[in-house]
């Protein structure tokens, strides 16, 4: 059997760290073919030392010269700087699918440019469907290009519905953690830190989906990544919060019944399911005790938690708004991280940002590309 090529954009990133783990247990099916970093320039080096790959392109073309100094000693692999070389590198013919890893709007480019070339997306960038689900979606049907879910959730849904066929969905039961603050006062929320933010009850993640994950904005762009790829409106989208993150999340049908995927938490799951299915191989993780814990739910405070329904009202709104919501989110997040805006501030920003920002009901790419930009610059004027 050929082993399938795997492309991995974000390749030092938590979720790209992870899938190099995966290759690594199953590298007689599965190949890097490249790997792809925007700043960590030794760690993927050190990457490229050990798995080997045909290419590795650095985003920022600032860290070119160091990379090529780390790569003198492996000739073969091609060593490549700019966020051209991203667009070109996932075309490569050889490759069979592509990871889209990569964190923000800097997933959309390369993501359209893979789909184009048909290449299979292994879907971990949210943000490109958050900000252009209805073009990708058409780009993916046009060019016959399957895209299969790597977030938790997402992948815990589409394997609640292999099997289904065409059985219609009543309702998607999108389970959240509740982040690290989902006890907190208003009062309390008004005071926390990036240090308190950054400590996630169950999942390590990279700074800026934790971030996301404290605000509940990372839930609110998982609905919208939702609607997108399972072709449901909003109001058939309910989040759960879930403080045990057992429940993935699940679906209920026109019958009433309810089929969830549960796992322990561990992304590498839901990662060898993208690149194996509708194989199911073994994976070298610990296993569901039910007995060892209580599976609870409750409501999500949408005052308290303004980010998930600012997403919910951008998804309502349609068109450039999710782009707008995403742009803004990410100056504050990286804002927040800087010390540059309180943790409340965040959800202040980005509402004020969606009312400033010119809307389009019906937007092209380079309307995308314009919207980011100028969202951005309103949320950066904003929060300073």
């Amino acid at each position: 059997m050929k082993k399938r090529q795997i492309a991995i954009l974000g390749s030092t990133g938590s979720i790209g760290t992870q899938a190099l783990e995966v290759i690594d247990e199953h590298s007689d099916l599965f190949e890097v073919y490249c790997l792809t970093a925007n700043n960590q320039v030794e760690l993927l080096a050190s990457q490229a030392h050990r798995f080997k790959p045909a290419a590795i392109v650095i985003a920022n073309e600032q860290h070119y010269d160091q990379l090529k100094r780390l790569m003198d000693d492996m000739p073969d692999v091609k060593v490549y700087a700019g966020k051209q070389a991203l667009d070109e590198i996932v075309e490569s013919e050889p490759i069979d699918m592509v990871l889209t890893a990569m964190v923000g709007f800097a997933g959309l480019s390369p993501t359209i440019h893979a789909i184009k070339a048909r290449k299979a997306i292994a879907l971990a960038n949210k943000e490109t469907l958050v900000v252009a689900g209805e073009l990708i979606c058409n780009l993916a049907s046009d060019h016959h290009v399957p895209i299969l879910p790597v977030d938790s959730e997402h992948s815990a849904i589409f394997q609640s519905l292999v099997g289904e066929d065409n059985n219609p969905i009543e309702k998607i039961l999108l389970t959240a953690s509740g982040g690290p603050f989902r006890n907190y006062s208003m009062e309390q929320l008004a005071s926390v830190t990036k240090a308190d933010a950054l400590r996630h009850p169950t999942w390590d993640m990279g700074a800026k989906i934790t971030i996301d994950s404290a605000t509940m904005m990372n839930k609110g762009f998982e609905v919208i990544e939702a609607k997108w790829l399972f072709g449901v409106n909003a109001s058939q989208i309910q989040v759960l919060v879930h403080p045990q993150s057992i429940v993935h999340s699940a679906v209920q049908f026109q019958d009433g019944a309810v089929k969830a995927q549960l796992g322990v938490p561990d992304m590498r799951l839901p990662i060898q399911y993208a690149f194996s299915f509708p194989m199911r191989l073994p994976l070298s993780c610990d296993r569901l005790d039910m007995f060892a814990q209580k599976l609870e739910f409750f409501e999500p405070d949408m005052k308290k938690f303004r980010c998930l329904a600012l997403a919910f009202e951008a998804i309502l709104k349609g068109g450039n708004m999710p782009c707008i919501v995403n742009a803004a989110n990410e100056v504050v997040n990286r804002g927040f991280l800087d010390d540059k805006c309180g943790f409340l501030q965040m959800s202040d920003i980005i509402a004020e940002t969606m009312v400033r920002c010119p809307f389009d009901a019906n937007p092209s790419f380079d309307a995308y590309v314009a919207t980011d930009a100028e969202a951005r610059r309103i949320a950066a004027e904003l929060m300073n």
